[in-house]
C-alpha cells in the first residue's frame, strides 16, 4: 500500500463494489457456535444455495461471534437482519427456499421471548441486543475474519492513515488522553497516560520500545478478548499500529493463550494479510513508521495475565511477577520501555482516532468512558457476550439484556471481575456499572466477567470455589499470596464441611487483609475480594454454616440430606432410575420412594428430576 490516499481509495472501491441491500447470509463462526456444529451448518447452507441455484447471487459469510452464544448456531439473513437461532443442518433447505429466496420468516427458528413467548424475528429488536451499544462487536456479524477486504469495506486502517498523515505522535497520545480511555484488562489505568510514560522513556543504546497485546484471558467464564481476536483481528492490529506510531515502537507482541486455537489462527492470517498489503513492515503507508507483529502463545498460566509475569514468559523465563517500580512502561521486555494493553483496549483506539475523543468520551460516565464488553454467564436466561455503555445498571444487564433468572428463581447475587472480583447482592442491583462504583462496592471491573447466581447458590461455597482457583493459580513467589490463599481455602473448606468454628470468621477477615496488603502482584492483592464481599453482604450464610451447621441454599454436601415426602411422592420411579448409586428403593407400584442415607452421595439428581417436588432438602 503506497499511501493513505491509496488505502482510502481501495476502501472506497471495495465498499462501492458491494451491492447495497443485496442478499447476504451471516453464520456465527465463534468458538461457542462451533461447539454447536456451526461449520457443518455453514457448509449445508452453501450446498443448498448451490442446489437451489442461488450460489452466485447470495453471499455467505462465516463471521466472528455474534454474542448470543446461548442460542447458537446463529444465522442472520441480510438486508432485513432476520436472525435464526439453534439452526441445524436439517433446517438449511427451508432457510434457503423460504427465507433467503422466498422473503418469508420461518417462525419456529426465530427467537421467542421467555416472558410471553412472543416471536421476534429481527436481530436488532431482540431484547438481548436492544440495549447494547456494540461499538466494537457490531462489525463481527459483517466480517469474515480471514478476509482483510471485509475490514477495508468498513474503512479499516483509515484511522491509521489519519494518524500517520494528519497527526504527530504527541497529538495521537493527546487524543487518547482526551478520550479518557481506561485499560480494559482490569486495573483501569488511563491508556493515554501509560502511552505518554512509555513514549517518554529512553530505550537502551541501540534498543527500542515494545508494545504488547495482552490476550492471556484466564478468568473462568470470560471470553471477550478471545472473541474479538477471532472475529475482528484487524481492528486490534490497527490499534496496535496507531499505538506503535504514538509511542515510537517497531516491534509488538500478541501474547495469547495456546487454548485459543481459532483466535491464534485468525490472527496469524490477519497479520500475514496486513503484511501483504504493506500495513506491517517497513515505511507503512509511505511514512517513517516501520513496525511488525509477532504472536507468542502462552501455556495457560493464569498468573501470566499479570504484565510483568507475561514479560518474563516472553523472555523465556518462568512466568512470575516482579516488584514494581520500575513499571514496564519504563523498563519491561528485555529491560526496554514496554507498553502493555489488553485486546479490548487496543480495539478501542481506531474509533477514537477516526471519530475523535469527544465521540468516545460522550459514552459512559464521568470516570469511566466508552463501552465495556462483558461475558454474561451463570443462572440467567440469555448467556453470551454483551457490549454496553459504562454506567448501565446491573438490573438492566440481568433483566433487560439477560432475560432474567431461569425457572422463575429469585436473583441472589452477581460476581463481577473474574475470580478476584466480589459478589454483589440483590440490594445493589440498581448500581451503575463502572470502574469506581464497583471498587467502592468491594468488587472490581476486572476483564469483564459477570456470573449471575440465584437463590439455590451457596455464597460460602462460591467464595470457596474462587479461593481454590486462586490458590491453585498462585505462582508461589510471595508468601502472603501462595500460603495465605491456601490457608483461606482450607478454612472455607472446613466451614463448608460443617467443621467451622466461630473463631474462623475472624481468622478469615484477618488473613484476607494480610493477603490483600502483603502480596506482590494483582492476583494476591485482589484474591481476598470474594471472601470479603461475601462476609460483607451475606454474613448470615457464614453464621448458618458455622454456628448452626446448616447450608441455607442446600448446596454443601456435608450439611444437607435428601428425604422423600411420602404424601407428595407419586411413585413415578424417576428418582430411582436417575440415582447413580442405587440409594433409592420403592418409588414404584404406589410405594413411595425411600432414600438410604448411608448410600446417598448428595448429588441432587433425585431432587432435580422429581416432577412433584417430593424430594426435599433438609
Amino acid at each position: 500500500m503506497g499511501s493513505g490516499a491509496d488505502l482510502k481509495e481501495l476502501c472506497r472501491t471495495i465498499r462501492e463494489s458491494r451491492v447495497t441491500g443485496a442478499r447476504r447470509v451471516s453464520v456465527c463462526g465463534g468458538t461457542g457456535c462451533r461447539a454447536y456444529q456451526c461449520v457443518a451448518v455453514a457448509q449445508a447452507l452453501r450446498d443448498e444455495l448451490d442446489r437451489q441455484g442461488a450460489g452466485e447471487q447470495v453471499e455467505l459469510k462465516v463471521t466472528g461471534c455474534h454474542g448470543f452464544c446461548e442460542r447458537g448456531p446463529l444465522v442472520v439473513v441480510y438486508p432485513e437482519r432476520v436472525m435464526y437461532q439453534r439452526v441445524a443442518c436439517e433446517d438449511t433447505a427451508e432457510i434457503v427456499s423460504e427465507s433467503i429466496l422466498g422473503n418469508k420468516v420461518i417462525e419456529r427458528l426465530v427467537y421467542a421471548d421467555p416472558t410471553d413467548e412472543k416471536r421476534i424475528p429481527l436481530e436488532p429488536e431482540i431484547p438481548f441486543y436492544r440495549k447494547q451499544e456494540r461499538v466494537l462487536f457490531g462489525a463481527n456479524g459483517q466480517i469474515d475474519p480471514t478476509r482483510i477486504e471485509d475490514y477495508f469495506a468498513l474503512d479499516g486502517y483509515t484511522a491509521l492513515a489519519k494518524a500517520l498523515e494528519e497527526m504527530s505522535p504527541e497529538q495521537v497520545i493527546a487524543e487518547v488522553k482526551k478520550s479518557r480511555l481506561r485499560g480494559r484488562g482490569g486495573a483501569g489505568f488511563l491508556t493515554g497516560r501509560k502511552w505518554e510514560i512509555c513514549g517518554g522513556a529512553t530505550p537502551k543504546e541501540g534498543g527500542t520500545r515494545y508494545i504488547i497485546c495482552n490476550a492471556d484471558e484466564g478468568d473462568p467464564g470470560a471470553y471477550m478478548d478471545r472473541s474479538l481476536l477471532e472475529g475482528n483481528p484487524h481492528r486490534v492490529i490497527e490499534g496496535m499500529l496507531i499505538g506503535a506510531y504514538a509511542i515510537g515502537s517497531n516491534t509488538g507482541y500478541v501474547y495469547v493463550r495456546r487454548e485459543y486455537p481459532l483466535a491464534v489462527e485468525n490472527l496469524r492470517i490477519a497479520i500475514q494479510q496486513a503484511r501483504d498489503y504493506g500495513l506491517l513492515g517497513d515505511n507503512i503507508l509511505g511514512s517513517d513508521l516501520s513496525f511488525d507483529l509477532r504472536i507468542f502463545t502462552g501455556a495457560g498460566a493464569f498468573i501470566c495475565g499479570e504484565e510483568t509475569a507475561m514479560i518474563a514468559s516472553i523472555e523465556g523465563r518462568h512466568g512470575s511477577p516482579r516488584p514494581r517500580p520500575p513499571y514496564p512502561a519504563v523498563s519491561g521486555l528485555w529491560g526496554e520501555p514496554t507498553n502493555v494493553n489488553n485486546v479490548e483496549t487496543w480495539a478501542n483506539v481506531p474509533g477514537i482516532i477516526a471519530q475523535g475523543a469527544g465521540w468516545f468520551a460522550s459514552i459512559g460516565t464521568e470516570g469511566s468512558k466508552g463501552t465495556k464488553i462483558f461475558s454474561l454467564v451463570g443462572k440467567i436466561n440469555n448467556t453470551g457476550l454483551v457490549e454496553v455503555p459504562m454506567g448501565i445498571t446491573l438490573r438492566e444487564i440481568i433483566y433487560d439484556i439477560g432475560g432474567g433468572i431461569p425457572k422463575g428463581k429469585k436473583f441472589k447475587a452477581i460476581q463481577t471481575g473474574g475470580p478476584s472480583g466480589g459478589c454483589m447482592p440483590e440490594s445493589l442491583i440498581d448500581m451503575p456499572v463502572d470502574f469506581d462504583r464497583l471498587t467502592e462496592a468491594g468488587s472490581m471491573m476486572g476483564s469483564g466477567g459477570l456470573i449471575v447466581m440465584d437463590e439455590t447458590t451457596c455464597m460460602v461455597d462460591v467464595a470457596h470455589y474462587f479461593m481454590r482457583f486462586l490458590a491453585d493459580e498462585s505462582c508461589g513467589k510471595c508468601t502472603p499470596c501462595s500460603q495465605g490463599t491456601r490457608h483461606l481455602s482450607a478454612i472455607l473448606d472446613r466451614i463448608c464441611k460443617g467443621k467451622g468454628e466461630p473463631e474462623d470468621l475472624e481468622r478469615l477477615k484477618e488473613l484476607a487483609w494480610i493477603v490483600k496488603n502483603g502480596s506482590l502482584c494483582g492476583l494476591g492483592m485482589t484474591a481476598a475480594n470474594p471472601i470479603l464481599s461475601v462476609l460483607r453482604y451475606f454474613p448470615e450464610e457464614f453464621e448458618a454454616h458455622v454456628r448452626e451447621k446448616r447450608c441455607p441454599a442446600g448446596v454443601c454436601k456435608s450439611l444437607i440430606s435428601f428425604n422423600v415426602d411420602v404424601e407428595a411422592c407419586r411413585a413415578c420411579g424417576k428418582c430411582v432410575k436417575e440415582c447413580p448409586v442405587a440409594a433409592i428403593s420403592g418409588g414404584r407400584k404406589k410405594k413411595p420412594a425411600v432414600i438410604a442415607q448411608e448410600k446417598c452421595i448428595r448429588c441432587r439428581m433425585c431432587h432435580e428430576v422429581c416432577p412433584f417436588d417430593a424430594v426435599r432438602i433438609a
